[in-house]
């Protein structure tokens, strides 16, 4: 481990040194006033950076609290923007120098040797191109830090179906996912996000999994947040990758089990109903459908498989409406939609994916890196009768941040037209 922060350690320095050349050559006909500002900058930035990484070797990223964690997310994008742009450098010295070594194999004119205009010329165009791909994406970036993690977006979707009981035409459902808590630096966010969930008045809430990065201690400061979810069919929620603890190193197996137990409890204790591969019935107007919630099942990425679907589906055959809650989407292409016993089930709800917090959405296109990994990665989707819902979630991770793809927060229309 010391050895990997070691070497990240140096190719840190050798990218800070290289792009602060890079600066030299941009700055070389500005006012010495200009450039003292120019390199006060970019030296504290790169003394940060160097700073995070070597406070890493000692002092493991898991560990780190909430602001440590921000600062350097902040320094990491700093410096893959750097090393982004300082690309543009290395191709033209690699150039130089496969040119430098065919010089010894051929005379050149002295004119031709003499005139380096050329050259000094192509240097400053590249540092500018390597400033300007440096810049462009490190704002993106920060901007979607700042701002995009809270851009909180209400996507309204309808799911029409023949199975729905006629009591439940027009049900409203709220579903959000990814929460993320240990992310969030305040209760701020997670407030003005529920609140907006409320505003739509949902007869019924899902929640997706993934309220913890890793622990339950997590979650403390916003109890009684999660407490002011509410609705009049009630609050049903399931267990994503990232609520077991898996991705610590826990002091023993007593302390991994009694963390997803706590969990549990947070669940309970705020109104939530956690569907542990099981299923109630939702009544109305003495109508009934079904709502199956399974542990988390990931048939990508090697993404743990503890969700147990015949369980939850066993004894649903006389409802003729069900709704899955599986957190994520490769479930729903791999076991839901793929064999027969489970074709009954209308709408499965899941999240997991981000959209990879990054990416374009237009009318007309959408592009992000998630799409490589997961066949349905946000959005509605149908196949035959039955729909899939995956949520971009509401929270982050890693990335302390989103560009493009924004939080979500989705509101579904059950109709039967």
């Amino acid at each position: 481990m010391f050895l990997r922060f070691l070497l990240f350690f140096i190719l840190i320095t050798c990218v800070e040194i290289y792009f602060l050349q890079a600066l030299k050559t941009i700055s070389v006909d500005y006012t010495p006033q200009k450039r003292k500002i120019i390199f006060c900058v970019a030296y504290s930035l790169a003394g940060i950076n160097l700073i995070i990484s070597s406070v890493a070797m000692f002092y493991p990223p898991p560990e780190w609290n909430s602001v440590l964690r921000f600062i350097s997310s902040v320094a990491l994008i700093l410096f893959i923007c750097k090393l982004i742009g300082s690309t543009f450098l290395l191709v033209d010295d690699i150039i130089r120098f496969f040119r430098w070594i065919a010089s010894f194999f051929q005379k050149a004119p002295k004119s031709e040797i003499a005139d380096g205009s050329h050259h000094i010329g192509r240097l400053k165009f590249l540092s500018y191109l390597a400033f300007t791909f440096t810049v462009i994406p490190a704002v993106s970036f920060l901007y979607g830090m700042v701002r995009g993690a809270y851009k909180f977006r209400v996507h309204k979707v309808k799911v029409t179906s023949p199975n729905l009981p006629e009591a439940f035409e027009g049900f409203k459902i709220v579903q959000i996912s990814d929460i993320h808590c240990g992310s969030f630096m305040s209760t701020e966010p997670l407030i003005k996000a529920f609140n907006m969930v409320l505003e739509h008045k949902p007869d019924a809430i899902f929640f997706t999994g993934d309220l913890v990065n890793n622990e339950t201690s997590e979650t403390a400061v916003h109890l009684e947040t999660y407490k002011s979810l509410k609705a009049p069919y009630g609050v049903f929620s399931c267990l994503g990758n990232h609520d077991y603890g898996d991705y610590k190193i826990w002091e023993s197996d007593r302390a991994k089990i009694q963390n997803l137990n706590d969990l549990k409890d947070v669940h309970a204790n705020s109104g939530w109903r956690l569907l542990m591969n099981e299923h109630v019935a939702i009544e109305k107007d003495g109508q009934k459908i079904a709502v199956l919630g399974i542990e988390n099942w990931g048939g990508n990425l090697n993404f743990p498989k503890y969700g147990k679907l015949e369980n939850a589906h066993a004894g649903t055959e006389d409802y003729p409406f069900k709704i899955l809650l599986s957190h994520d989407p490769s479930h729903w292409d791999m076991q839901v939609s793929k064999e027969i016993q489970y074709r009954d089930i209308d709408l499965t709800l899941s999240g997991h994916t981000h959209g990879m917090q990054f990416g374009i959405e237009i009318p007309g296109f959408r592009w992000s890196p998630s799409q490589y990994i997961y066949k349905y990665w946000a959005g509605l989707y149908k196949q035959d009768n039955q729909y899939l819902y995956v949520n971009r979630g509401l929270g982050f991770l890693g990335y302390p941040g989103r560009v493009g793809i924004w939080p979500e927060i989705t509101v579904i229309e059950l109709t039967r037209a």
